[in-house]
């Protein structure tokens, strides 16, 4: 059984970790959820394991995760197809821009605006971890 990830960000240093590693998880739009009512936005996301060492684990491997923002008070969006629930994002960083609000960018120029009353964030593994022959590449430009 792999260890799973637990991490809480209450400043934009912890945010930063939580930014690295859900760096090139995959979100369906549907999995992401405003709970106005509990002031709190929720993405379900499988996530790229990068803290695994290939060298010694076999190889790469995802998980599925819980990515939670707590006191939100607001949700703004820049080109999410809303409409299009099976439509995968793919999460490039998360950080906070000042005290009041967290970007969460995503890949296309595609991106979520969360307004918060304070940073409260939480990332959880949940379930066990499969392998995947691919790891995520970024072209240098």
């Amino acid at each position: 059984m792999a260890a799973k990830l637990k991490l809480t960000a209450l400043d934009a240093d912890d945010l930063a970790v939580i930014s690295a590693a859900t760096q090139d998880a995959l979100v369906a739009v549907r999995d992401c959820a405003y709970l106005k009512d509990e002031k709190r936005f929720v993405l379900l996301l499988n996530r790229f394991r990068w803290e695994d060492d290939p060298d010694t684990v076999a190889g790469h491997s995802r998980t599925h995760s819980a990515l939670v923002f707590n006191d939100v008070t607001g949700v703004r969006h820049h080109d999410i197809p809303t409409g299009v629930p099976d439509r995968m994002l793919e999460v490039l960083a998360v950080a906070l821009e000042n005290d009041h609000s967290v970007l969460l960018r995503f890949s296309a120029g595609r991106a979520i605006r969360l307004e918060i009353g304070r940073l409260a964030c939480h990332l959880g593994d949940v379930g066990e971890p499969w392998p995947t022959p691919w790891k995520p590449a970024h072209p240098v430009e």
